[in-house]
């Protein structure tokens, strides 16, 4: 996992989601070492931005959204309450809101860059607080190397010993 940091925050998402797949992340909160969700599609398009959740029923346990740039949002014509995180450009938490409930805007966090639209309760559930540090990347699979099938070998000869 890795933080990126840089002075142009949409260049650290086009960099932190750049591959297989751009459209969904994981968020991790390094301050309470917890995860806060394990697929966060990314909304970063005009489109995407202003679609957000709207149309959607409900919200998988471990889904959201992540509206970049974006410092408040609406939720008029959303169906469900969800949890809102605002995150600065080196996605440090700047603002919670729980259990925002739908036909609501949000005020303005100047500081916020972005925002994280995740299923209810997560705020809970992760402790996360203002002031936490996350860290938000995509999955890489990780290819064996030649050494990492050699010790494997030699661990299964080992084992069957």
């Amino acid at each position: 996992m890795q933080v990126i940091k840089g002075s142009n925050f949409t260049q650290q998402v086009e960099v932190s989601v750049a591959g297989k797949d751009r459209s969904h992340v994981f968020v991790y909160n390094q301050t309470r070492e917890t995860f806060l969700s394990f697929r966060v599609k990314v909304a970063d398009s005009i489109v995407s931005r202003l679609v957000g959740l709207l149309g959607k029923k409900s919200l998988n346990p471990d889904g959201g959204v992540w509206i970049v740039p974006a410092n408040s949002v609406h939720t008029i014509g959303m169906l469900f309450p969800f949890d809102l995180v605002l995150i600065d450009k080196d996605f440090r938490v700047v603002g919670i809101r729980e259990l925002v409930r739908p036909f609501k805007i949000t005020r303005p966090n100047f500081r916020a860059e972005s925002v994280l639209e995740l299923p209810a309760h997560t705020i809970f559930k992760s402790r996360t607080e203002v002031g936490d540090q996350l860290v938000i990347d995509r999955y890489e699979t990780k290819k064996p190397t030649q050494s990492d099938a050699a010790q494997s070998s030699i661990e299964l000869t080992r084992q069957s010993s």
